[in-house]
C-alpha cells in the first residue's frame, strides 16, 4: 500500500504546488474539485493531498458526511491547516508600522500593536518591526517559514531598493530587502529549514494589497484587476494580469499617484500640481473639509472617522467627499481607458469613499471613460482589512507554493 501511494505521489509530484495553491486560495474545497482542477486521477489527487497533509500544510477530512438529499460517497474536504506554519509579515507606512503572523489562506494568526513613529533610519525601523514579529513567534510557538515586507515605495528589482519613499524620511534607494534580511538574522527568525535564517522579501504596499485581494478578497476571479488605494499619505496603484502581479520591467509599474486630476490643484512633491497623490489622500480630505489634522491618531483614521460621523449632517464634509470622489473618478477613468480592467478594487480612504457614495463614483468613472460607457467596470471596496500585510505574507509563501516538498521537505 505504501509503495502504491509513493508511486502515485511520484506521478503527481509536479502537482503538489498547484494543489497547494488551489487550497490556499479556496478554489479546491474538496478532493473531487482538486482532482478536476489538476486533471489527474482520483488516486493521484489523494496521494498529493496526503503529502500536503504530511507536510503540515493542509487538513483532509475523510468523513465529512453527505449533504441531505445527496447521492453517492461524499468527497473528502480540504482546508489549510489552522495549526500549520506561518510567515512573518511586516508593513511600514507614514504613520508607523505593524507586524503579523500569517498562515496559509491569508489567515492572520497574530498581530503586534502598530507603532506610531517611523525613524529616519530604515535599519532602525525594520529592526523594531522584525523584533515585534519575532516576539509574536516566541509567544505563539509557531513555526516560521519565511518573511515579507510591504513599504510605501516602488521597490526596484532585482536590487530590492526603495526608490521613492516620499512619505518617509528615508533616503531614496534605501536597500530595504537586504536590511530586512539582516534584521531577520539578528532576531533569529528561521526560514523554511530550521536553523537557517529567513530570506526577506520586499515590495510596494499597494502591489501587495492587490496580490492579497486577488487571491483572497474582492478581486478573486478577476482576470485583469486594477487596485488603487491610499492608506496614510499618497496614492498607489497595482494591476494583476491573468493572475499575476504586473510590476513592469524592474518593479516600478503603476505609479498612478502622479496622474493629474486638477491642473490648478495642490503642489505635489513630484514637481507637478493636482496629482491624485495629493488630491485624494486622507490629508486632502481633511484640508478640503476645513479640518486641521491632529497628532492623536493616523491621518487615515481621522479621515475615516470624519466621514462616518459627520458626512450625514455636515455640508462641508459632504462637499469634501464629493470633491474627492470627483477627482478619484477622473483618475480611475483615465486608468480604465488605458488598462481596460474587468474589475477595480479600492483600498484605504478610497474604500471609505466607495462605501459612502459608490453610485456617484461609478457614474464619474462611466461618464469619463470609453469602456465605462460601453458596459461599466465594477468598482468595489477591498474586503481585507490588512491587505498589504496579507500580501507581504504572500511574498514569503510563494516559494512554498512553488515547491512545497523541496522547500519544506525537512518538516515531513
Amino acid at each position: 500500500m505504501t509503495q502504491t501511494r509513493t508511486t502515485r505521489l511520484d506521478r503527481g509530484r509536479g502537482a503538489l504546488g498547484p494543489a497547494l495553491a488551489l487550497v490556499h486560495t479556496g478554489r479546491a474545497p474538496t478532493r473531487a474539485v482538486l482532482t478536476a482542477e489538476l486533471g489527474v486521477t482520483r488516486a493521484t489527487a489523494g496521494a498529493v493531498a496526503a503529502e500536503l497533509e504530511a507536510l503540515g500544510l493542509i487538513t483532509v477530512d475523510s468523513g465529512p458526511g453527505a449533504a441531505v438529499g445527496s447521492q453517492g460517497r461524499p468527497s473528502h474536504r480540504l482546508a489549510v491547516d489552522p495549526d500549520g506554519p506561518v510567515v512573518l509579515a511586516a508593513q511600514v507606512h507614514a504613520d508607523g508600522f505593524r507586524a503579523a503572523l500569517v498562515g496559509l489562506g491569508g489567515r492572520i494568526v497574530a498581530t503586534a500593536p502598530g507603532c506610531m513613529t517611523v525613524d529616519a533610519d530604515p535599519a532602525q525601523v525594520l529592526g523594531e518591526v522584525v523584533e515585534a514579529g519575532a516576539a509574536l513567534l516566541r509567544e505563539t510557538g509557531r513555526r516560521c517559514v519565511g518573511a515579507g515586507l510591504a513599504v510605501p515605495s516602488a521597490v526596484a528589482e532585482p536590487e530590492g531598493t526603495a526608490l521613492n519613499p516620499l512619505h518617509l524620511s528615508w533616503k531614496p534607494g534605501a536597500p530595504v530587502r537586504d536590511l530586512f534580511t539582516r534584521c531577520l538574522a539578528e532576531a533569529g527568525v528561521d526560514g523554511p529549514r530550521p536553523g537557517t535564517p529567513a530570506a526577506g522579501h520586499a515590495a510596494n504596499d499597494v502591489n501587495l494589497a492587490a496580490l492579497a485581494e486577488h487571491r483572497h478578497g474582492a478581486g478573486r476571479g478577476a482576470a485583469h484587476l486594477l487596485v488603487v488605494g491610499t492608506g496614510h499619505r499618497g496614492v498607489g496603484g497595482a494591476l494583476v494580469l491573468d493572475g499575476r502581479l504586473h510590476s513592469g520591467s524592474s518593479g516600478l509599474a503603476l505609479e498612478v499617484g502622479h496622474l493629474t486630476v486638477d491642473p490648478e490643484g495642490r503642489p505635489c512633491h513630484c514637481g507637478s500640481r493636482g496629482c491624485l497623490d495629493v488630491e485624494t489622500d486622507p490629508l486632502a480630505l481633511l484640508e478640503t473639509a476645513g479640518r486641521a489634522p491632529g497628532p492623536e491618531v493616523s491621518l487615515l483614521e481621522q479621515a475615516r472617522t470624519l466621514i462616518q460621523v459627520e458626512y450625514p449632517r455636515d455640508p462641508a464634509v459632504r462637499s469634501a467627499v464629493e470633491t474627492l470622489i470627483g477627482r478619484l473618478g477622473l483618475g480611475l477613468a483615465g486608468l480604465v481607458n488605458i488598462l481596460n480592467p474587468d474589475r477595480i478594487v479600492l483600498g484605504g480612504l478610497h474604500r471609505v469613499l466607495v462605501e459612502t457614495d459608490g453610485d456617484l463614483l461609478r457614474s464619474v468613472v462611466a461618464d469619463r471613460s470609453l469602456w465605462g460607457r460601453s458596459g461599466g467596470v465594477p468598482v468595489l471596496a477591498c474586503s481585507l482589512d490588512h491587505n498589504s500585510l496579507v500580501g507581504a505574507a504572500e511574498l514569503a509563501w510563494q516559494p512554498v507554493l512553488d515547491d512545497p516538498l523541496g522547500t519544506l521537505g525537512a518538516m515531513a
